[in-house]
């Protein structure tokens, strides 16, 4: 049986959902941990409970590929090199194409795709040193889009196959390559969009079979350790997401659109009334830290 103990791992978006509840996972199975999250509190706080001796915590966006560094330098020089790296962090925006704030949707892009290169990117070495492993976080989205987050969708279609050209480059020196894809977990990604928008409950009504249905947060960590334990090339979270995968053809296709194009009409305009009200294309979480990544200070 594969273990964990004594590895140590990089973990982005570690503040907060999948990115916390897996650092503390993988912590009670002896790793040391070093996380990355551009939200300082709530990170310097998990660092604290895990303890200065597992885990370095490192406030840093990973849109800037010097911070990231800067981190995994640290890092490296603590714990002596990288095993592992979960390329967790990201975020969403709301609205449609026409109305979404542009800089909102280039922000969903930076942190969701270059955030996920500047992390491999910086680690690389250490893990190609130590023969270790890599998990892309993608989603559900990269095969079955929903209307009103095409930069969401974008942005998790293109690590998926970021993915699969590193697991390529990467191979031959010993470094295997895993994609995540989860359906909607209860996090505080969903959560914020949920309380915002009465539109984006209402998507999930109408989207077919289980597309709609929230995951816990507990079920998405067991996938994500035993991922990590087992060098796994793909990770599904329920596992019926590997279905919409093999699938995927048929979900684009006119076939896959008509379960949502009759309802589109409503729900987007409502969506985008909804983000107008509130001044903002993303939850006011993400804008807060959009603030500290613009003046650190």
């Amino acid at each position: 049986m594969p273990t964990l103990r004594n590895k140590v791992a990089l973990v982005t978006g570690a503040a907060r959902g999948i990115g916390a509840a897996t650092s503390r996972a993988l912590a009670r199975k002896g790793v040391k941990l070093i996380l990355i999250d551009l939200d300082a509190g709530p990170l310097k706080a998990l660092a604290a409970e895990l303890g200065a001796d597992v885990a370095l915590d490192v406030a840093a966006d990973v849109c800037d590929l010097a911070a990231v560094q800067k981190a995994v330098d640290a890092g490296v020089a603590k714990f002596g090199g990288i095993d592992l790296v979960v390329a967790n962090a990201g975020i969403a925006s709301y609205g449609s194409v026409m109305q979404v704030d542009p800089a909102t949707f280039k922000r969903v892009i930076d942190i969701n795709i270059l955030g996920v290169f500047h992390t491999v990117r910086a680690a690389l070495p250490s893990v190609i040193e130590r023969k270790g492993y890599i998990l892309v976080v993608s989603s559900l989205a990269a095969f079955a889009p929903a209307p009103g987050l095409a930069a969401y969708n974008t942005s998790k279609a293109g690590i998926e196959h970021f993915a699969n050209t590193l697991r390529l480059e990467v191979a031959h020196h010993g470094v295997a390559v895993g994609s995540a894809h989860m359906s909607w977990i209860d996090t505080p990604l969903v959560q914020d969009a949920k309380a915002d928008l009465t539109a984006f409950n209402q998507l999930l009504a109408v989207l077919p079979g289980p597309l709609g249905k929230t995951t816990s947060v507990d079920a998405c960590v067991d996938a994500f350790v035993d991922a990590l334990a087992g060098r796994k090339r793909r990770v599904y979270v329920p596992r019926w997401v590997e279905l919409v995968s093999w699938l995927k053809a048929v979900v684009t296709s006119p076939i896959g659109d008509r379960s949502l194009l009759p309802h589109v009409p409503e729900i987007l305009p409502r969506m985008d009334e909804e983000v107008a009200k509130l001044g903002r294309s993303t939850s006011a979480r993400n804008v807060a830290l959009d603030d500290v990544a613009v003046d650190p200070k």
